[in-house]
């Protein structure tokens, strides 16, 4: 399956609704797998963003119902990116793509 790093930022009422109840938190990602996606990893953290989420999902129509159900609540904004793991990365290059960053 696919895996996408999702970036969120919590709202006012995201943040009283995870200062009432931390636990929220792995309800929501019990919703995003009955959503068929899997949670596999997630870090709160300091700075712009609150958390980041690394899930698979079978496609990007997936990933769009997901992020657009959470986001449709309005107790978060998130920014959704596609992740290759870096032997596939690799993989898909082959040989390089020639000298494409070389000047004649």
């Amino acid at each position: 399956m696919p895996t996408y790093v999702m970036l969120s930022i919590l709202g006012p009422d995201g943040f009283a609704t995870v200062s009432d109840n931390p636990s929220r938190i792995l309800e929501v990602n019990r919703e995003v797998e009955s959503m068929g996606a899997r949670v596999l990893h997630q870090y709160a953290l300091m700075g712009q963003w609150d958390f980041l989420t690394v899930i698979e999902a079978p496609d990007e129509k997936s990933m769009i119902r997901i992020t657009t159900t959470l986001a449709a609540r309005g107790t978060l904004k998130t920014h959704t990116l596609g992740a290759i793991p870096i032997d596939e990365y690799i993989e898909t290059l082959g040989d390089g793509v020639g000298g494409a960053w070389e000047s004649d």
